[in-house]
């Protein structure tokens, strides 16, 4: 829909940050802190095998675009991740080009095996870039051990859909229990999402 003319618009002064469409300033190259849910919320992504291709369809996106996955949780109806932009350019402009990316090939097979053509599956998805570095960490620990928040499991390790396993594996124990030790309650996060336990 064209913008009004005007200058008394609220529209054409300043920025609006709407309901359900945030705002996206990915003028800064930077680590984001990225979360994206499903259109309703809905569970599209319960079994087994679909968490598989989202978990490999965002490690594939993230990868050919040049972002750098530090932590990531896949679920039902939503997932979050960690990622630094690519350091050849000066912004993160390609964070939407990329889950555009993510979300048209992974809707389009679970239409296909669905037999639904067309349905929109994802909504929107929310970034925060980290300049600090106790919320960086704290948002390391926060996706790590999403799956426990969530009630899955009991160690984060135990949910093979996220990073945890592979962070624990591959940093020393001291980076471990001190990424683990940072306190997540009191971040301001989009993540209001009732999961499901796989199927």
């Amino acid at each position: 829909m064209p913008s009004p003319q005007g200058s008394d618009s609220p529209l054409t002064s300043g920025t609006v940050d709407w309901p359900h469409a945030p705002p996206h300033r990915l003028s800064e190259a930077g680590t984001y802190f990225v979360t994206a849910g499903t259109y309703r919320k809905l569970h599209h992504f319960r079994a087994r095998q679909r968490l598989e291709v989202l978990q490999r369809g965002l490690i594939t996106v993230c990868r050919e675009a040049g972002w750098t996955l530090e932590a990531w949780a896949v679920f039902s109806n939503h997932y979050h991740f960690v990622a630094g932009s690519p350091c050849r350019t000066d912004s993160a402009q390609s964070l939407a080009r990329m889950l555009g990316r993510l979300h048209s090939r992974t809707a389009a097979w679970v239409n296909r095996l669905e037999g639904t053509p067309g349905r929109k599956v994802w909504h929107n998805f929310f970034e925060t870039k980290l300049s600090f570095e106790r919320s960086y960490f704290a948002r390391l620990s926060y996706v790590h051990q999403n799956a426990v928040r969530h009630g899955l499991v009991r160690t984060a390790g135990e949910y093979p859909w996220c990073s945890a396993r592979w962070f624990e594996q591959t940093a020393s124990k001291a980076r471990v229990a001190t990424i683990y030790r940072f306190k997540t309650d009191r971040l301001a996060v989009a993540d209001d999402y009732e999961v499901e336990s796989v199927s």
